[in-house]
């Protein structure tokens, strides 16, 4: 039977492969967005945010002996190149980013809150993750309030393509 420790060690190991999955979409997607600067610069900025977070899960790793998953890590990666690429043959790329990021952005706030939840239950101080948390709540909440904004810049370029 696991206990909450051997729990929190496997939630660290998936959250690190899920953050490596998150810088690559990020990489990828801030590379494609030159029409959306404002998208861009928040996208690069999380990327920023997503490297640190990645910093931090080792560092509670190494607090608890432990260290991330290769095999998880680059499972993950490559699924996240597997979408960029096929995002970015659609014509609607940055609308799918976009949806794509809103829902890992509520997968990683989930995957923290539920790792902070387990190291309490340990007795593990998780130092670090609670940063990672509001940064990802913050990232969620611009992407909340931008969607509507980047549908439309899309909208206003398709037309003016089309045109």
């Amino acid at each position: 039977m696991e206990t909450a420790r051997d729990l929190y060690i496997d939630g660290l190991k998936n959250a690190h492969a899920m953050e490596r999955q998150a810088q690559e979409m990020l990489e990828r997607q801030s590379e494609r967005l030159t029409d959306y600067p404002d998208l861009r610069r928040r996208v690069v900025e999380h990327l920023e945010e997503t490297k640190q977070q990645l910093a931090r899960l080792e560092r509670c790793l190494s607090a608890v002996d432990s260290s991330p998953s290769t095999i998880k890590d680059v499972a993950l990666s490559f699924g996240a190149n597997m979408a960029a690429l096929s995002h970015a043959m659609a014509n609607d790329e940055v609308l799918k980013n976009t949806f794509a990021s809103n829902a890992l952005e509520a997968y990683e706030i989930a995957a923290y809150k539920s790792l902070l939840t387990l190291a309490k239950q340990a007795g593990i101080q998780a130092v670090g993750l609670d940063q990672s948390l509001q940064e990802e709540e913050r990232m969620a909440k611009w992407m909340d309030e931008h969607t509507p904004s980047i549908t439309m810049e899309f909208l206003r370029l398709f037309e003016k393509e089309a045109a």
